[in-house]
């Protein structure tokens, strides 16, 4: 995956829009989002997105760096998360995931420490 197409996966996570993410990743691709259990199959994955994207009011990745070893991506991001009250926090972020031969993502995982986007 070269580093426009990792551009393209973080335009359409930061499009807000599930149903889209989901046309990435194949029927029965596995999601791991930090800590929690992980989602498995497009449904699954986006009925998981819509549930933390109702907590927050928007994001933005900012790609610092990528590496890419045959079907796997490791990308370091800063992300820009707009809190529902409106603040704006940034954290670090590291997703690493598969793709494919077929362009799509079996594989995604995200590691990212979140509780300063809840912080009070």
């Amino acid at each position: 995956m070269s580093d426009d197409e990792a551009r393209r996966v973080f335009q359409v996570v930061d499009s807000f829009e599930p149903g889209k993410f989901v046309q990435l990743l194949a029927e029965d691709a596995r999601m791991v989002f930090g800590n929690a259990d992980p989602m498995v199959g497009r449904d699954a994955i986006a009925e998981g997105l819509r549930t933390f994207f109702a907590t927050i009011a928007g994001l933005a990745h900012r790609i610092v760096r990528t590496w890419q070893v045959d079907g796997d991506t490791i990308a370091e991001t800063e992300v820009t998360y707009r809190r529902l009250d409106g603040k704006d926090v940034r954290v670090v972020a590291v997703s690493i995931w598969h793709t494919r031969d077929d362009g799509l993502i079996s594989d995604y995982r995200i590691f990212v420490d979140l509780a300063p986007v809840y912080a009070t």
